[in-house]
């Protein structure tokens, strides 16, 4: 994808989240995929704020294909 964001990874992140607020990579440039450490600034993509109301179970997506942001819908299975 010349236009989209770079693929973080290949697999998703899957484990447990805690309540609160917690900032999805959207750009695939973040160090500490799936989450946000501030590699976007300066470029067209900006992260996703996923609030979580109880501790729960996730699969969050890496290869930022997904069609639903920002969990894993499988979509790394077609990655070249």
């Amino acid at each position: 994808m010349a236009d989209g964001p770079e693929i973080g990874g290949r697999k998703p992140f899957v484990g447990e989240l805690e309540s609160g607020a917690h900032w999805w990579c959207a750009c695939g440039r973040s160090g500490d995929q799936p989450f946000c450490d501030g590699s976007h600034k300066g470029g067209p993509f900006t992260p996703l704020r996923l609030e979580i109301d109880a501790p729960r179970r996730v699969a969050l997506c890496t290869c930022k294909r997904t069609a639903t942001p920002p969990f894993c819908d499988g979509n790394h299975k077609f990655l070249s």
